[in-house]
């Protein structure tokens, strides 16, 4: 299900979802998560994908290519299946949820018991809840949803967040596809915005370079990308990765339309906090973007 939504209502769904994405993304660069993986017998890359596709089952190599999207197919391939030799996509699941519930209960201290956070978790939880009657289409996002939800509240907003952007995320893939973008080239598109080097985008997909300047040949023949000694979009290119964003956005606008304007605003303001703090300690690129969007 979408909305017709007008351009200020897709905007803070944007800026909401951006605001607390930090908070849901300590998980992947969390230690103490690392640290669960590792007891299970696997390193930090396989737990990634073995603890994020759990909720799937034990998927094949395949479904977790199709739904991750953008990551290279081997290195899913050397995490899937073997990964489930290891442990049960159930003890998976609970060691990246108790991994989150270590890394955020260290990073916010006295804050894991404050009003602010319990309100946040409140909002958050109604405006996923929302999205639990639309899975259609969004694969990764309806197995999420059909886990069962924490009951102390920092996990109930880390719950809450996770569902939101796999929400956004499905919606995001089936803008690419239409787009007529591979997973690779909707990285290269990404890194020719300037937004996030293009090393860092293909090294943690882990793309050869060869496979990168293929695609980049590919989008420049097809009139994404233009001829210059750097990686830039085309005029046309830029309107249609700005098609992209702004298809995402409409596909994800429902739970934050729903919600009203009045309580995604509260529910930013809350979660600033807490997400910068979680920022600063895991995820340092994000500091400058959440100040960038306090207002």
């Amino acid at each position: 299900m979408t909305q017709n939504v007008n351009h200020d209502g897709l905007a803070l769904a944007r800026k909401t979802w951006r605001t607390l994405e930090p908070y849901h993304g300590a998980v992947y660069f969390s230690p103490e998560a690392a640290e669960r993986y590792a007891a299970l017998g696997v390193d930090a890359r396989t737990g990634y994908f073995a603890s994020r596709s759990a909720a799937l089952g034990a998927a094949p190599a395949d479904l977790v290519v199709a739904t991750f999207y953008n990551f290279s197919p081997q290195l899913v391939r050397r995490a899937i299946p073997a990964a489930w030799e290891a442990a049960t996509p159930e003890r998976f699941a609970a060691a990246r949820l108790a991994g989150v519930d270590a890394t955020l209960r260290r990073i916010l201290g006295a804050d894991i018991a404050s009003p602010a956070l319990a309100r946040a978790a409140e909002l958050a939880r109604s405006a996923a809840e929302v999205t639990v009657s639309h899975p259609q289409g969004r694969p990764l996002f309806a197995a999420h949803a059909a886990l069962p939800w924490p009951t102390a509240p920092h996990l109930v907003l880390w719950h809450a967040q996770t569902l939101l952007r796999e929400f956004r995320g499905d919606g995001h893939v089936a803008a690419l596809l239409a787009a007529g973008l591979s997973g690779l080239e909707a990285l290269v598109t990404h890194a020719a915005t300037g937004e996030i080097g293009a090393e860092v985008l293909r090294d943690s997909r882990a793309w050869t370079p060869e496979q990168w300047e293929q695609a980049v040949r590919s989008l420049r023949e097809r009139g994404w990308l233009d001829d210059g000694p750097h990686l830039a979009l085309t005029e046309d290119g830029a309107r249609r990765r700005a098609e992209i964003e702004h298809t995402t956005d409409r596909l994800a606008a429902l739970p934050y339309v729903t919600l009203g304007p009045a309580a995604a605003a509260e529910l930013r303001s809350l979660v600033r906090p807490f997400s910068l703090a979680v920022a600063k300690e895991l995820l340092p690129w994000a500091v400058d973007r959440l100040g960038a969007e306090s207002a």
